[in-house]
């Protein structure tokens, strides 16, 4: 059964999460920076500037996408551009990721849902594989989903927690956060979400209208 959250506990949840998110790279450029200081050595100077460089690219994206997957509206996304965004989740990652979206643009919620479920299914890939995303319309509808296909994909409980619109019990915050989120932003608009594991993988799916 649904629960009904404090749009406060929501928020400052999220706010956590995307701390969480930028947190990492933030530090790398950091440290780089302190490494330049401390550094006379050209080769030490030159690793340091790599490090800047690959921590504030890394930063920049995750900005992009939480920008995207979280914002609000009824903004309309251009699939390309979406791609883009999803491809940046992947990047350091050992699952890779097939952008089979047909849909040539996608509006706000259906756009925000699928980048959400990308990196949901790249969380479920921690040992390699494929997620396939995908987004067409259908009757009026749109129709997406991510399918994670690898050895041993899982989904942690306090996500299908939060993406059934329950409480996070005893998982980890910012996991459950992301998936109630999506949960909460379907619902609003009128679609449903659902989560199915199987023998071969994951598969993500949504409909709004």
């Amino acid at each position: 059964m649904s629960e009904s959250i404090p749009h406060h506990e929501l928020a400052a949840r999220l706010a956590a999460r995307l701390c969480h998110d930028f947190v990492g790279p933030a530090g790398a450029v950091v440290s780089g920076l302190d490494l330049w200081a401390g550094s006379e050595a050209e080769d030490l100077r030159g690793a340091a500037l790599e490090m800047v460089d690959a921590g504030a690219r890394r930063l920049l994206a995750a900005i992009a996408f939480s920008r995207a997957a979280y914002g609000v509206g009824d903004e309309v996304f251009d699939s390309g551009a979406l791609g883009a965004l999803a491809r940046g989740v992947f990047a350091d990652l050992r699952p890779t990721l097939e952008w089979a979206v047909t849909a040539p643009a996608l509006p706000g919620p259906a756009a925000r849902t699928l980048l959400n479920l990308v990196q949901m299914a790249a969380d479920a890939l921690a040992l390699g594989g494929t997620a396939r995303a995908w987004a067409e319309p259908r009757g009026g509808k749109t129709h997406l989903g991510v399918e994670a296909v690898g050895p041993r994909a899982k989904t942690h409980p306090e996500v299908l927690a939060g993406l059934g619109g329950e409480g996070r019990g005893e998982g980890l915050s910012g996991r459950w956060v992301q998936a109630y989120f999506v949960h909460a932003m379907v619902a609003a608009a009128g679609g449903k979400v659902a989560v199915q594991p199987s023998e071969a993988g994951i598969a993500f799916t949504a409909i709004l209208p």
